[in-house]
């Protein structure tokens, strides 16, 4: 998928989270939006590095933290399916079940083994602005020898509690460039398609860090 490597790298970049409806409303200086979000979002990246910092933990290990972390603070079904949402009415149940079932852990795949090249990396909250109904989450990731990174994290409650509902990295909208290419590898290769390429790059990371 051609935009596979910007998504992964971005991801990478900004720590934890995958990424969704347009924003919607208008962000002020003066509506910083729901208080508890900046805690939200510093307590998940520190959960991210200190998985990463820890030597301790095998790279299974590792992984099974990170699948928790994502799980935890990430609305992945929400995002699967917005990422569908154009070929979501032509689907069976059988489709939409495989495909939710499948999506949770590409998306651990797509980027997990990349985020320990961001282990020497800083995460600073910079402020935070409503929009509609989302908390934006402003944040600057900074390396040795590199350019910072800006990242804006769009975070929503559920009822009972805060989930990452998108990711902007650099300018890049993670959810509408993801959406694109799944439509594009749907539009070319059938949508049982896409679920069996996501089903067999699980397969395949779960094979390599078996060893």
């Amino acid at each position: 998928m051609k935009h596979l490597v910007l998504i992964t790298a971005a991801l990478a970049a900004a720590l934890p989270a995958f990424p969704a409806a347009a924003q919607v409303g208008t962000a002020t200086a003066a509506n910083p939006g729901d208080p508890a979000a900046r805690p939200f979002i510093d307590g998940m990246i520190g959960e991210g590095f200190g998985v990463l910092r820890d030597k301790s933990l095998s790279k299974a290990a590792a992984r099974a933290k990170f699948r928790a972390i994502l799980t935890k603070n990430v609305a992945l079904d929400d995002i699967g399916m917005r990422l569908i949402r154009r070929q979501k009415a032509t689907l069976s149940p059988a489709q939409l079940d495989a495909y939710r079932a499948a999506f949770p852990e590409f998306v651990l795949n797509a980027y997990a083994d990349r985020l320990y090249d961001y282990a020497d990396a800083k995460v600073q909250v910079q402020r935070t602005l409503g929009r509609g109904p989302f908390t934006e989450v402003y944040t600057r990731v900074t390396r040795p020898g590199a350019q910072p990174i800006d990242t804006i994290w769009q975070v929503k409650s559920d009822g009972s509690r805060l989930m990452v509902n998108n990711l902007v990295v650099a300018g890049v909208n993670l959810s509408l460039t993801q959406e694109a290419d799944f439509a594009s590898y749907i539009s070319k290769n059938g949508f049982d398609a896409l679920v069996t390429f996501m089903k067999s790059a699980n397969a395949k990371s779960l094979a390599v860090n078996a060893k």
